[in-house]
């Protein structure tokens, strides 16, 4: 087909598909239309089958075609394509040498995004022998000057100007959902520029955005440390056209039939039981954490409060400590199977930068590009991560701000970028010593800092405690799993869980019925009024504001679980069971009976802060009394008046020793510092 053909069949084309749009893009200065592949190919399929074949020269005849029109364009006006056909999607992998100049579509996550920088396109050059005007289209890296002029004379060529356009670079990496098993995601460079990075839709290709592109697949040399090209050649994609996905759970389609399943399977009144069994069908046991895990993979409802911006997470977290071989990671890697969206990164292979973000050197464009970690990658869906307690502590410390605001901060090599990590964590942990040790207290043994640990909605402790009649359940169940080495399934089958949560997600958001808020409320009360010790003891903190919100949380998921649309008494039920059940495995403070909130966060009981206290007050009297050195009975005397008892006292000794307030200059005896 001739060019002049070509231009003639777009301006019929844009006359009568897109001629109103047209002139309303270039009313509001918009310098880009988009066109839709399919309307091409029904107008004139020669025409849209010669741009997939020779993307570059027909884009070009559609951008001269406008110049039929009586537009008053000023500059460029960019022709863009959408929605090519199925035959011309491609995975990044499945790019080969014959894709090269052509014209394609792609899918994936924006990984890196460089800084939008100029690069010249043309220049224009004077011969000062003749004055003949030479001009240079730029293509490659390099800056070329023109090698010789008509009347002879060899380079020194003058510049007179040049054109430069916008450009920036990002890498795209398949999704995760569209891989087979263990592949290494692919990746690829795309090259962006004009109207493709202005402010608008710069915001669309933020790492971690999922992105669908158009392009055409260019070759690009590589030049070798010796100043060569090399034989080999890399690959890019000049993008043509790029839209942004709304990724996650909204994804995934479901079909009428399915979802009239999913409503039979809701009116069922054992539902929430169905969904528990189906979650991990070949882990034994664990059914309060598999209850828990059910009602995390649903979410609470993410409420937004005025103008402030201030909002309030939906997300539960869930931390599970427990022995070696209780089957946590099992469990973890069962909900990153049945998740709509997840992402398993595991404690020693992660590091701070790894889970929120990196900035990395750009090669390409020179200079720094933002990276994506696991938790804004799994953004709107869950990041399980196993061997939480053997992350160092400074990367630990990145994930404070991920868990409760939700956002990830980044303030490195003058890149400030906050990326939204509305990510659900489920966490799992050994305790310190590798397993518990049945008569130390459980909160001391979790290795983890308080205000992390403050920021899980839900800890479980699973022990592996010997009992005659478990173990043999358990024994029996194993070896038949691994005599049938069947596929064990529950009442609902994996892909179906994963269709019913993401409806549940995409359509339902329970509002907290009157009856239910005030079995919370009381709940919360009750606990409080709990803390129990004197007026003048240190009260114990039974439980704070975050598991009150943690309690909402729990009973929008359990609502969620029957595709309820009010949140009843008895999701408040099943939620204070959750947190009891957890409160009284962690929390509970053996000297006093009492629930100590403490326990779980600091590690320092309420009783032990007032003994603490007297302590302190004895030595404090007792150094008026006798002096400087103070011997160690008469504080345990002292303390004995005072109801503590002498084991108490000295172990308390041993603390303020530990922590610096006191000192002992000889055996017996202790001073303060």
């Amino acid at each position: 087909m001739e060019l002049a053909d070509q231009i003639k069949g777009f301006q019929d084309f844009f006359e009568q598909e897109y001629y109103d749009e047209l002139l309303e893009h270039v009313r509001t200065g918009r310098q880009f239309l988009v066109v839709d592949f399919p309307k091409l190919a029904r107008f004139n399929p020669d025409l849209a089958s010669l741009l997939l074949e020779q993307p570059d020269e027909v884009v070009k005849a559609a951008e001269l075609s406008l110049k039929g029109f009586d537009l008053k364009l000023e500059g460029e006006f960019y022709i863009r394509f959408k929605e090519l056909p199925e035959l011309q999607r491609f995975m990044v992998r499945d790019i080969r040498a014959k894709h090269l100049e052509k014209f394609l579509q792609l899918e994936g996550i924006v990984r890196q995004k460089s800084d939008v920088r100029p690069q010249v396109t043309n220049a224009r050059f004077e011969c000062p022998s003749c004055g003949n005007i030479i001009p240079v289209l730029q293509l490659d890296q390099k800056f070329k000057e023109p090698s010789r002029c008509g009347c002879g004379r060899k380079g020194k060529f003058r510049l007179l100007d040049k054109t430069l356009v916008d450009a920036q670079k990002i890498v795209l990496e398949e999704s995760p959902e569209d891989l087979e098993g263990g592949e290494q995601p692919k990746r690829l460079n795309i090259f962006l520029k004009n109207d493709l990075v202005s402010p608008m839709t710069e915001k669309q290709t933020n790492p971690g955005a999922k992105i669908r592109l158009t392009g055409v697949v260019k070759e690009v040399p590589i030049i070798l440390a010796q100043g060569g090209q090399s034989i080999r050649f890399d690959l890019m994609i000049e993008a043509n056209y790029v839209e942004p996905m709304q990724e996650d759970y909204t994804q995934i389609e479901i079909s009428e039939e399915e979802e009239e399943r999913i409503l039979a399977l809701a009116k069922d009144p054992a539902v929430f039981a169905k969904l528990t069994e189906s979650l991990a069908p070949s882990i034994y046991g664990h059914e309060k954490v598999k209850e828990a895990l059910v009602l995390q993979l649903l979410g609470g409802v993410r409420k937004h409060r005025g103008e402030g911006g201030v909002q309030s997470r939906g997300d539960i977290h869930v931390l599970l400590i427990g022995d070696p071989g209780a089957g946590k990671s099992q469990l973890l890697k069962r909900v990153s199977f049945v998740a709509p969206k997840a992402r398993f990164v595991s404690g020693k292979g992660a590091s701070g930068a790894g889970l929120t973000a990196a900035v990395v050197k750009d090669e390409f464009l020179k200079g720094w590009a933002l990276e994506a970690g696991a938790l804004v990658l799994a953004n709107r869906g869950i990041c399980c991560i196993d061997e939480l307690d053997k992350m160092t502590p400074e990367d630990r410390s990145a994930m404070h701000e991920a868990l409760e605001q939700q956002t990830v901060t980044i303030s490195k090599a003058n890149i400030q970028a906050t990326l939204r990590s509305e990510t659900t964590v489920l966490a799992a942990a050994n305790p310190k010593f590798g397993r518990f040790d049945p008569y130390e207290l459980l909160a001391k043994q979790i290795d983890l800092p308080s205000t992390l640990i403050n920021r899980f909605d839900l800890i479980f402790p699973i022990r592996d405690l010997p009992d005659r009649e478990k173990d043999e359940q358990l024994a029996s169940f194993i070896l038949k799993l691994h005599k049938e080495n069947t596929q064990m399934e529950g009442p609902v089958d994996a892909e179906f869980l994963r269709k019913y949560i993401s409806y549940a997600k995409q359509r339902i958001h329970p509002v907290i019925s009157q009856e239910a808020m005030e079995e919370i409320k009381e709940y919360y009360i009750k606990m409080r009024g709990s803390g129990g010790g004197g007026e003048e003891a240190i009260k114990a903190i039974p439980i704070s504001a975050r598991q009150l919100e943690a309690l909402v949380r729990l009973t929008e998921a359990s609502a969620k679980a029957r595709l309820s649309k009010t949140a009843t008494k008895k999701d408040a039920k099943i939620a204070i069971d959750l947190v009891h059940h957890c409160l009284s495995a962690i929390g509970l403070d053996p000297t006093t009976g009492k629930f100590d909130i403490d326990r779980i966060s600091t590690g320092v009981t309420a009783a032990q802060r007032s003994a603490i206290a007297v302590v302190k007050e004895i030595v404090t009297d007792l150094e008026a009394a006798v002096g400087k050195v103070i011997p160690v009975e008469d504080i345990v005397r002292e303390g004995e008046i005072k109801g503590l008892s002498s084991g108490t006292v000295e172990e308390t000794l041993e603390k303020l020793k530990r922590a610096g307030d006191l000192f002992s200059p000889k055996q017996g005896f202790v001073s303060k510092i």
